[in-house]
C-alpha cells in the first residue's frame, strides 16, 4: 500500500474491494490505495467483539431505563424530593453535549483507546452512583456516566464499521437494534426486583461487571485501524477538535435541556428564567453554526457532511421516529399502571410484546436488508407501521383489553425494530471511512435529542391536558396533576374519592391519548427523512466514498 503522510490522525482502512481506490479520505488524509481485501475478524474473534458491543449497548440502554423505578427510594434516603429530576438530567445533559464531540475524537484518534476510556467513564459514574453518600454525588456520579455513555454508542458502531464487511453489518445493526429493545423492558424490571429485594444502589452496581466484561472482550480481541503517522503540531491537531465550535456548543445544548425539563413544570413557560435559557439557546446556536461554517473540514460537524443529502434526511428521520419510540416508552407504563391497576413489575412485563416486536424486527429487517442490499424501504415500512401503531395506541380506552393493547403495542414495536437503528447504515454507505465517526455521532445525536426534546413536550401536553380535562370532568375536584402523579400511579385509587373515580380515570386516560398524539406526530412526520434518502446498497458500495462526491 503506498501512501503519503497526512496532516493530522486518520485510521488507515484498506478498501473493501480490490483493486478499489480512495481519494481525499477524511479531512486532510491523501490518496491511499490497496489491492488487498480488508483482512475483517473471524470465528471467536468476531464473537467475542460482538457480544461487547452488545453489551455496551445493553449497558447504556440498561441504565436509561432501570433508575426509574429506584427514584421513589432515592429521594426517601436522601429526603430530596426536589433532587429527583436531576437523576435524569444530569445524565442527559453531559451525553447531548459531547455526543457530536466523540464523533470527531473517534475520527482523529485511536478507535480502541477512546473506546475504553468512555466505557471506564461510564464505569466510574456508575461506581460513584452506587457509593453516594449525598444526593449531590449522585447527581455528579449520573453526569460522568453521561459522559462515557456518549462515546459508548458510537464507539460500539464505530467498531462495528472495522470488524465487519458493509454487506453484513446491517444484520450487526439489528443485534445492536434488539438489545437497545431488550434493556428498554428489562431496565424497569430488574429495577423493581433490585429496589425491592436488595437495594437501590445494585441499579448501579450491576453495570459494574457488564462493563467490566466489554472492556476486557475490546481491548483483547479488538484491533484498532491503523493510524496514519502524525506531522501536525500539537496546536494543529487541536484544532482539529474544534475547540472553540465544542465550547459554544454544549453550553448551548444544556441550556436546551435545561429550559424543557424546567419550562411547563418547574417554572412557567413565560417565566425569565426559561425565556433567558431560550435566548442564550438561540445565540449561541447561531454562534455554532457560524463556527462550523468557517471551520470546513476542523468543525466539530463539517457543512459538506451534515448538509450531505442523505445524512440531513436521516438527521430528521432519527429525530422524529424516536420521538414516537421513547415517548410510548415513558407513557405506556404509566396506562398500565394507572388505568389499569397494574404494579410497576408487572407493567414491565405488560411491555413485552413492544419488546418483541422491536427484538423480532430488529433482526429480520438487518438479515433482509443482507440479503437485498437496500435499507430505505424498511425505514419507510418503518415509519408506515409506527405511525398506524403509536396512533392505534392512542385509542385505548377503559375498558380495552389485552387482546387490543397487545395487538396495538406489538405493532408499533414491529414498525419501530424495522427501521430506527438502521439509520447509522446511512453515514457507512454515503461517507468516507474517516467521516464515519462524524456522521454516526451526528445521527445518534439527533435520535437523542428527539427523545429528549419530545418528552418534555409530551409531559407537558400530558399535564396541561389533565389539568384541563379534569376541571371539564369535575368542577370541584380539589385535586392538581401534580397530586395525581406525585402519588404515584398505583395508589391512584386511594387518592380519589370513590364517587370521582371514574371520571379522574376517563380524563387520565384522555390525557394520556393526548400525549400519544404527539407520538403520532413524530412518526408521521419521519417519513419525510426517509423520501430524502438515496438509495445506496450495502451490496456494491464499498462503504468509502471521496469527499469530493459528499
Amino acid at each position: 500500500m503506498d501512501q503519503e503522510k497526512a496532516v493530522g490522525a486518520h485510521p488507515i482502512q484498506a478498501v473493501e474491494t480490490e483493486g478499489n481506490q480512495v481519494s481525499d479520505l477524511g479531512n486532510d488524509a491523501t490518496e491511499i490505495q490497496s489491492t488487498n481485501e480488508v483482512a475483517y475478524p473471524t470465528g471467536v474473534k468476531l464473537a467475542t467483539i460482538t457480544i461487547a458491543v452488545a453489551l455496551s449497548v445493553l449497558l447504556v440502554a440498561l441504565d436509561n431505563t432501570i433508575i426509574g423505578t429506584a427514584i421513589p427510594r432515592i429521594s426517601d434516603e436522601f429526603h430530596a424530593l426536589g433532587d429527583v429530576g436531576w437523576y435524569g438530567s444530569a445524565y442527559f445533559l453531559t451525553t447531548c453535549a459531547t455526543q457530536l464531540l466523540f464523533g470527531k475524537i473517534y475520527t482523529h484518534s485511536n478507535v480502541k483507546i477512546v473506546y475504553l476510556v468512555a466505557i471506564a467513564l461510564f464505569e466510574l459514574g456508575s461506581l460513584v452512583c452506587g457509593a453516594a453518600p449525598t444526593s449531590t454525588s449522585l447527581i455528579i456520579g449520573r453526569a460522568i456516566a453521561g459522559l462515557g455513555s456518549a462515546g459508548i454508542f458510537i464507539g460500539g458502531v464505530v467498531i462495528i464499521t472495522h470488524s465487519v464487511a458493509l454487506v453484513k453489518r446491517p444484520i450487526y445493526v439489528g443485534i445492536v437494534g434488539a438489545m437497545y429493545g431488550i434493556a428498554s423492558v428489562v431496565g424497569p424490571l430488574m429495577g423493581g426486583v433490585f429496589t425491592d429485594h436488595l437495594s437501590w444502589r445494585w441499579c448501579f452496581y450491576i453495570n459494574l461487571p457488564i462493563g467490566g466484561v466489554t472492556f476486557i472482550g475490546i481491548a483483547l480481541f479488538f484491533k484498532a485501524p491503523q493510524m496514519i503517522e502524525q506531522t501536525a503540531t500539537f496546536k494543529s491537531r487541536l484544532l482539529q477538535l474544534d475547540p472553540l465550535g465544542t465550547v459554544i456548543f454544549m453550553p448551548s445544548i444544556i441550556c436546551l435541556l435545561l429550559a424543557l425539563q424546567w419550562g411547563g413544570t418547574t417554572y412557567p413557560w413565560g417565566s425569565a428564567r426559561i425565556i433567558v435559557l431560550l435566548v442564550i439557546f438561540v445565540i449561541l446556536i447561531i454562534g455554532f453554526i457560524i463556527v462550523q461554517v468557517k471551520s470546513g473540514d476542523n468543525a466539530t460537524t463539517p457543512p459538506r457532511i451534515i448538509s450531505q443529502r442523505s445524512m440531513a434526511f436521516g438527521c430528521w428521520y432519527t429525530f422524529s421516529l424516536s420521538a414516537a419510540y421513547f415517548i410510548a416508552l415513558y407513557y405506556l407504563p404509566i396506562w398500565f399502571q394507572a388505568i389499569k391497576g397494574a404494579s410497576p413489575v408487572h407493567s414491565g412485563l405488560m411491555n413485552l410484546p413492544m419488546l418483541l416486536g422491536v427484538v423480532s424486527m430488529a433482526m429480520i429487517s438487518g438479515v433482509l436488508i443482507t440479503l437485498i442490499g437496500y435499507y430505505v424501504p424498511f425505514m419507510i415500512m418503518s415509519t408506515a407501521v409506527a405511525a398506524i401503531g403509536i396512533g392505534l395506541i392512542s385509542t385505548l380506552e377503559l375498558n380495552s383489553g389485552s387482546n387490543i393493547w397487545i395487538g396495538f403495542e406489538a405493532l408499533f414495536g414491529l414498525g419501530i425494530g424495522a427501521g430506527l437503528m438502521q439509520a447509522v447504515l446511512i453515514p457507512q454507505t454515503v461517507l468516507s471511512i474517516n467521516d464515519t465517526p462524524t456522521g454516526t455521532a451526528a445521527i445518534i445525536f439527533f435520535q437523542t435529542l428527539g427523545g429528549a426534546i419530545m418528552i418534555s413536550v409530551a409531559q407537558n401536553v400530558f399535564q396541561n391536558r389533565l389539568l384541563s380535562n379534569l376541571n371539564s370532568a369535575i368542577p370541584g375536584l380539589n385535586l392538581t396533576p401534580e397530586a395525581i402523579l406525585g402519588t404515584g400511579a398505583t395508589n391512584l385509587r386511594d387518592i380519589v374519592p370513590q364517587e370521582y373515580l371514574l371520571p379522574v380515570l376517563t380524563s387520565l386516560n384522555k390525557a394520556l391519548s393526548q400525549t400519544f398524539y404527539v407520538g403520532v406526530a413524530g412518526a408521521c412526520v419521519s417519513v419525510f427523512g426517509c423520501l430524502g434518502l438515496e438509495w445506496r446498497s450495502v451490496k456494491t458500495s464499498t462503504g468509502f466514498v471521496t469527499s469530493a462526491s459528499v
